[in-house]
């Protein structure tokens, strides 16, 4: 099936392409080769969206909720109309088997509704004062937004920001992955379709030296969302100072899962095998640090790589794939190395550790054991299909391994104790812990991070917050 996307910029109402831009030759993961030409943003894009942004937010931080609500309401109602046609680009451009590309369109289009309304139950608060003193705390929007999101989930990151930016009452200037523009742009195209008025939700293509600088150090801008890696967080962080511009972060991972011996084993190993291996392991919460207790170690490990083992790798067209390619070309060297140097220190290579074929980015699912400490797999987001599994001896040994990296974004718990599972929630340092589960990311709970994994939430109430100033207002009646 050919690639159906009409890739533009979404610039003040209108949509943007060709002409003297420069172009980015979109990727399908599964035959390495180009499916299409993406228009980037020039010096003048961003700056004509940047000034729709500032003209736009009067008038809508002035609309009322319901009518945000509504719009909103309609692009969720538009983004499942469309939800095949934009599963079937995301496919193409990000590699993830169908099924799962479809239940993320889905997923975002409920957060358009779960936003719509839950503004509506941002009421601010009325302080008791002395008599004749009326005293209230007023919640407002802070301005214009700019987002930047990845590549693993295109488009319900995406959505999980502008949703609530737009429901909140800002506007909302994003650069969305380079790689995955087909599927973001028809997020866009639902916005515009629904009624979004010109100016208030723009998408920006473009090179990242290029439009993050523009967009961070632009006075326009009030409040910055950005997820991705590390790095070039602290480096949006440091733009953001400059302007003293809000800013919240949702950054990598290295999420350890703690096995204790009277865990449920099968349940253990048939729920964190599928999440370690969904989206072939590019997840900021994989799990990626296997710590078992002794007692079950040898028949966790002897399950999981069988589980690995059995995964059907292929085209995420295929409906029998259950994992489908990475992403992008340089995921490959990179996992490549990681286990390199792992069994190098000493490792044992279970099952998996090379690529499948020359043609595409497929990778074997992996799992090694006795991964040393200093193995750069240990310290580093393989971001991959990459489990590393450890055996430990009593709760505080495995507490000092999930907490030794810099990373706290999420973690695992698997015991069927009330006792060491509420231990282990106040004691591990992570902005989110799933006992016996995998129950992350809802519309309704908050997201996010501790440590080097991140500053501030996006889900749930936590996510609106930061797109909100608050405002105390005192009158004294005459």
């Amino acid at each position: 099936m050919g690639y159906e996307a009409d890739l533009k910029l979404f610039i003040d109402g209108s949509w943007r392409a060709g002409e003297d831009r420069d172009h980015f030759t979109v990727i399908n993961p599964v035959t390495g080769g180009g499916i299409a030409e993406l228009p980037l943003a020039t010096k003048a894009d961003v700056e004509d969206a940047l000034a729709a942004s500032a003209r736009a937010w009067p008038d809508w931080r002035n609309t009322d909720a319901d009518k945000r609500g509504a719009i909103l309401h309609k692009a969720a109602d538009l983004l499942r109309e469309r939800a095949d046609h934009v599963a079937r680009i995301l496919t193409q451009e990000q590699g993830k088997p169908l099924p799962e590309a479809k239940a993320e369109v889905l997923a975002s289009a409920q957060l358009f509704d779960w936003y719509a309304e839950e503004i509506k139950r941002d009421y601010g608060r009325t302080l008791v004062r002395p008599t004749g003193q009326l005293s209230r705390v007023i919640r407002q929007p802070v301005g214009p937004v700019a987002t930047f999101t990845p590549w693993n989930f295109p488009i319900y990151l995406l959505a999980k920001k502008v949703a609530a930016a737009l429901a909140a009452g800002c506007t909302v200037i994003s650069r969305p992955p380079q790689e995955t523009p087909g599927c973001t742009g028809e997020l866009f195209r639902a916005l515009a379709d629904a009624g979004i008025p010109a100016g208030v939700a723009q998408l920006v293509h473009g090179k990242a030296s290029l439009v993050s600088p523009l967009l961070v150090a632009s006075p326009v801008i009030r409040k910055v969302s950005f997820t991705g890696s590390a790095p070039v967080g602290r480096q949006l962080m440091h733009q953001a100072a400059d302007s003293m511009t809000r800013i919240t972060m949702e950054l990598g991972g290295h999420a350890p899962v703690l096995v204790y011996d009277d865990a449920d084993l099968d349940a253990a190993v048939t729920r964190m095998s599928t999440s370690k291996f969904r989206n072939a392991g590019q997840i900021c919460v994989a799990p990626t640090r296997f710590l078992v207790q002794d007692r079950l170690y040898e028949s966790f490990v002897d399950k999981f790589v069988a589980a690995a083992k059995a995964i059907k790798i292929g085209t995420g067209q295929d409906p029998a794939t259950e994992m489908g390619p990475l992403a992008n070309a340089r995921r490959i060297p990179a996992l490549e190395g990681m286990i390199q140097d792992a069994v190098a220190r000493g490792a044992e290579l279970r099952t998996g550790g090379n690529r499948i074929g020359n043609r595409g980015y497929f990778f074997e699912p992996t799992v090694l054991t006795g991964t040393p400490k200093e193995a750069r797999a240990m310290n580093e987001e393989p971001f991959g299909p990459v489990a590393l599994i450890s055996p430990f001896k009593e709760h505080d040994e495995a507490i000092a391994e999930a907490n030794r990296l810099d990373y706290g974004l999420a973690a695992y718990v698997f015991t069927r104790s009330t006792k060491r599972a509420t231990a282990a929630i106040a004691d591990i340092e992570s902005g989110m812990v799933s006992v016996n589960h995998y129950g992350l990311a809802l519309p309704e709970v908050p997201f996010g991070g501790v440590k080097d994994s991140g500053y501030g939430s996006e889900g749930g109430t936590e996510a609106i917050e930061p797109y909100l100033n608050t405002k105390f207002a005192s009158l004294l009646s005459e």
